[in-house]
């Protein structure tokens, strides 16, 4: 359950300014502001693979993806997804994507419902978002949400290729969770190397 920092409403400016100076990362929702904790060495991997594969795809391209260190805006929300990719990087404002076509959200038991009411409500408002990925971290489950399918949900498991249709990239899920340390991973790698 999310707590905000404090009860009084904030403005963007100064939650924006706020952002600057701060220690901890903050994500602003209906002008009130929540502190973001740590993520598992697990959520690590998988946002960074995800990062990583996307980067290499688009490198030259002008679509360019961003870490978690970068926030996206939502209306007058603001929020600090895994992924996100932007065609049209605003560079009058530096600290925040407003035109992302790919969000990528790793999910815990923590996050989970954020991610999947609050977060996915706020994202699909936004005119140039094409698909919403919701990725399991402790088990092998990805998730896509796609415009043009209605924002029906789309399921992907080991052995499963998905395609990433907004930025071309089609990558199997297992590339996805490489080096991650869950049961069904586990299980995997396991089989894999018995059959070599």
């Amino acid at each position: 359950m999310l707590i905000p920092k404090h009860t009084g409403l904030i403005t963007e400016d100064d939650y924006l300014q706020g952002e600057l100076i701060g220690d901890v990362k903050h994500e602003l929702i209906d002008g009130c502001v929540y502190a973001m904790a740590g993520a598992s060495a697990n959520h690590e991997r998988i946002a960074g693979n995800v990062c990583r594969k996307f980067g290499n795809h688009l490198e030259g391209l002008p679509c360019e993806p961003f870490g978690s260190d970068m926030k996206v805006k939502a209306g007058s929300n603001f929020f600090y997804p895994d992924v996100s990719v932007d065609c049209h990087f605003d560079e009058s404002q530096p600290y925040y994507v407003q035109s992302p076509i790919i969000i990528v959200e790793v999910l815990s038991k923590a996050t989970r419902k954020m991610d999947e009411t609050v977060k996915l409500l706020s994202y699909i408002d936004i005119p140039s978002l094409q698909e919403y990925v919701l990725i399991e971290q402790d088990f092998v489950d990805i998730q896509v949400i796609r415009r043009n399918e209605s924002w029906l949900p789309r399921h992907y498991f080991l052995g499963d290729e998905i395609t990433f249709e907004s930025i071309d990239l089609t990558l199997p899920v297992e590339a996805i969770y490489a080096r991650v340390h869950n049961e069904e991973m586990l299980e995997f790698l396991s089989k894999q190397a018995a059959s070599d």
